[in-house]
């Protein structure tokens, strides 16, 4: 069977949903196809959205006169930065004023429920989104990509949009990228505890509707490259380990993933706060994290590449984002596929306006910004000699036995002894770019 359509979507994640919701309320036929049972099914994050970036792109949904009442869990109103050492931690916790104003900063949320949503607000404008709907290759005539295959059916389609993920089968089918590098991904592995809302909010010091978004970072990972999270949902904890991929090749047998998030939620920083809850849900999934030296091109003729399987999430160190992205990628994709059309000129050439708004936007421009970030995680001293140094610092600074107290000064110099200086003030030198 053949059919033809305006616009295929691969994915019905964020950056795919958000194309189609911007496409079918302009009037263009949409297919959105995903491989999983429901809009949402095969996507794993830790569950915050950072809600400014996107509401001009989304007055109706997100915006201060938003006509739908998105299904968010909770406004994040504290920020909490725990530093773990061998044994023990040290946590910084913020709570901003303008977090909780209204409209909300950023909110967390279950992609399971979310996505869903956003999938209805979509079909409301005349999307068409099919479940259980796996593409197996793409249709090209003279070099140019027309529509895809999947169970045997040709679609064909003025543009294909690749949404489909971290792993994107799309993205290196038509050539846009070459074969996936471990340094370039992470393995994020989430827990849903679920628990009542009011334990959650009388363990955190939260008052109903506020949500706390925790990072971890230190001996949690044994050296390697990653750290831990914890965000607060309505009546459930959503709490996970993101290890970069080389860092686990390398170390070899004897880390397994599985054992890493166990040793995480046994910590008693972490195991007083899920005390009593259940596991609800386990998952396991690949996150981009190479940002732009491992992006793949984004255009080409008849096909635009968005949301992970552009490469578009970014690890800044005390906050991790990609849903912002996504969402954002997916409506300027949309308004180029918009403008080609009525340009009847589906080439790279037209479709490059979308990389052209990426670059002019916050997207691209942030990815320019933390460009370095990666390769300043990667050093093995952050996540070992420098949290296990801050905790004797602290523990110096503060316990007091029977001997007369030095003065903070020497007590200071003392902890700061055992760092080798030159590496250190290597680490400081390289912060500069961050």
């Amino acid at each position: 069977m053949t059919e033809k359509v305006d616009v295929v979507i691969v994915g019905a994640g964020l950056a795919g949903l958000g194309a189609a919701y911007h496409l079918a309320g302009a009037g263009a036929e949409v297919l959105v196809v995903e491989r999983g049972d429901y809009a949402g099914s095969k996507n794993v994050t830790g569950g915050r959205l950072y809600l400014n970036p996107v509401r001009s792109f989304y007055p109706d949904l997100f915006g201060k006169e938003a006509q739908t009442t998105a299904p968010f869990e909770r406004t994040v109103v504290k920020e909490r930065l725990t530093v773990l050492a061998d044994k023990g931690g040290a946590s910084l916790e913020l709570l901003g004023p303008s977090f909780a104003e209204a409209p909300p900063h950023s909110v967390t949320l279950l992609r399971g429920v979310f996505d869903r949503w956003l999938a209805e607000q979509a079909i409301a404008r005349g999307a068409l989104v099919v479940p259980g709907y796996k593409v197996d290759d793409l249709i090209r005539e003279a070099g140019k990509v027309v529509g895809v295959v999947a169970a045997g059916d040709e679609v064909r389609a003025d543009v294909v949009v690749a949404a489909d993920g971290a792993l994107s089968f799309i993205a290196e089918r038509a050539g846009l990228r070459g074969r996936h590098d471990p340094g370039h991904f992470a393995l994020g592995i989430k827990e849903v505890i679920e628990l009542p809302s009011e334990r959650i909010e009388e363990r955190l010091g939260l008052a109903p509707g506020e949500g706390l978004s925790a990072l971890y970072f230190g001996r949690i990972t044994h050296g390697l490259v990653g750290g831990g999270f914890l965000y607060t949902n309505r009546q459930s904890l959503s709490v996970g380990l993101v290890i970069g991929m080389a860092s686990l090749v390398e170390h070899g047998p004897g880390i397994e993933a599985s054992a890493l998030i166990d040793e995480f939620t046994s910590r008693p920083e972490v195991a007083r706060l899920l005390s009593g809850g259940n596991v609800v849900e386990y998952s396991a999934h690949a996150i981009p994290e190479g940002s732009k030296r491992a992006m793949p091109r984004l255009v080409a003729d008849g096909l635009l590449i968005v949301g992970d399987a552009a490469g578009l999430a970014l690890n800044m160190g005390i906050s991790v984002r990609g849903m912002d992205f996504a969402l954002a990628s997916g409506a300027m994709a949309a308004h180029a596929i918009l403008e080609a059309k009525a340009d009847g000129d589906f080439s790279a050439t037209s479709l490059g306006r979308f990389e052209a708004a990426m670059r002019s936007n916050f997207v691209l421009q942030d990815h320019k910004t933390f460009a370095s970030m990666p390769g300043f995680l990667e050093n093995p001293r952050l996540y070992e000699l420098y949290p296990q140094t801050l905790m004797n610092l602290l523990v110096a600074l503060f316990y007091v036995d029977e001997s007369p107290k030095a003065s903070l000064w020497k007590t200071s110099l003392a902890a700061l002894r055992t760092l080798p200086i030159g590496q250190a003030l290597g680490d400081l030198w390289r912060m500069r770019r961050l």
